[in-house]
């Protein structure tokens, strides 16, 4: 009898640290899923964008994830050599290729407060007046709080 009281006790030990496990997975959300740069309508720039130097821009766009956000980032550096890693299909003219001379740099990261599953990221941007204008190439990129990240890069032109 005593055999039979601690195997059904056993068991029943068994099916509770089973049963408090699944719950505790179920609790949790799972995150499978890189967050999405939305260039919608309100969003700046865009593919074949012009920019001027010496003024400051707004940059503009959204951000969703499935469960929460992390970073982001913004990337500009010249295309004076026409080299691609832009995301979109549009395809932009490009002025002759030129050896740079000042070309214009800005690599910044920025934080998502925590716990947001959309963001609409504003930044003020100065483009310096003396730097080379010409083709740019202007990359976001969003990482989720897992570490996903997608990116889009877009080719834009800063103008006199």
């Amino acid at each position: 009898m005593k055999k039979k009281l601690r195997l059904i006790g056993a068991v029943a030990a068994a099916m509770c640290i089973l049963w408090s496990c699944e719950k505790d997975d179920e609790d949790k959300a799972v995150d499978n899923d890189a967050p999405v740069i939305d260039l919608g309508a309100d969003a700046f720039p865009v593919q074949c964008s012009t920019l001027k130097r010496g003024e400051t821009f707004t940059f503009k766009t959204k951000f969703n994830d499935n469960v929460e956000l992390g970073t982001y980032s913004i990337d500009i550096h010249h295309n004076f050599d026409h080299h691609s890693h832009s995301t979109e299909f549009e395809e932009c003219d490009l002025q002759p290729k030129k050896v740079p001379v000042k070309p214009f740099l800005f690599i910044k990261s920025y934080d998502i407060p925590s716990g947001q599953k959309t963001y609409e990221a504003v930044q003020q941007i100065e483009v310096p007046a003396d730097i080379d204008p010409g083709d740019y190439h202007f990359m976001i990129s969003v990482s989720d709080h897992v570490g996903w990240n997608t990116i889009k890069g877009l080719s834009i032109q800063i103008v006199e």
